[in-house]
């Protein structure tokens, strides 16, 4: 995939319409799915061995309002496999929360921080080595803010939602989960690689540092966990 040939900051976005026709593209590589404590061992060992890994989550869709789901799955992505972790089957997240506070491995998705702040429910982790994706392509020129957009304007190809709203939280997947949630995050990684080879835009202006101290996420307290728990188990 060329994508300076296709993408070109002085054009405008692609709309909706013209990403409909674009041509659709999915993950065609191994997938392990994790579903134990011992699957997860072998995984991080293997995972750790990577300087960037393509990261995304996925959480049931909530049909009621005021109702709150956890991540129910946490995908990463080398270029040789991708991992499914179904969090439901895990019992000890000690060494997955190592793996994802690890400064020395770039974990590279959309809104990322937010995936982080909501696994911070479950377990406690640091934000270290997060790229968002909608921010490295602002800076390279390229206003899209989601994946399918921004896979759109830079590969052309589409993404397929079919599965988006499906039941994550499912004790086992189907199929087209599995490739839906294994495409986003090797997703991730492919458009982590490419918008490394363009160069900044012109427009771009970085974002002032601020001094803050490195934060960790912790855990909302005990009253808050109970309700969302309660919440879960009723729908």
């Amino acid at each position: 995939m060329d994508t300076q040939q296709f993408f070109d900051e002085n054009k405008l976005l692609l709309t909706k319409e013209e990403i409909n026709l674009l041509p659709a593209i999915s993950y065609e590589g191994e997938i392990v799915l994790v579903r134990s404590d011992e699957e997860l061992d072998l995984a991080v060992n293997e995972l750790k061995k990577n300087s960037v890994l393509g990261f995304d989550t996925e959480t049931r869709p909530r049909f009621t309002k005021g109702a709150m789901h956890l991540p129910s799955l946490i995908q990463l992505a080398t270029d040789k496999k991708v991992y499914i972790i179904q969090l439901k089957h895990i019992g000890n997240t000690e060494k997955l929360a190592e793996l994802l506070s690890d400064e020395q491995i770039i974990k590279a998705g959309v809104a990322i921080h937010e995936d982080y702040r909501s696994l911070a429910r479950l377990f406690p982790l640091e934000s270290n080595g997060l790229v968002d994706l909608a921010k490295l392509a602002n800076q390279k020129g390229m206003k899209a803010q989601g994946l399918r957009t921004i896979s759109a304007n830079l590969l052309g190809y589409k993404i397929s939602k079919g599965a988006q709203c499906s039941n994550w939280a499912a004790d086992t997947l189907n199929h087209s989960q599995i490739l839906y949630a294994a495409t986003d995050a090797w997703l991730g990684l492919i458009l982590y690689n490419q918008l490394a080879l363009l160069a900044d835009s012109p427009n771009y202006q970085p974002e002032t540092p601020k001094k803050k101290k490195k934060k960790k996420f912790r855990f909302f307290n005990k009253k808050n966990m109970e309700k969302e728990t309660i919440e879960e188990i009723k729908d």
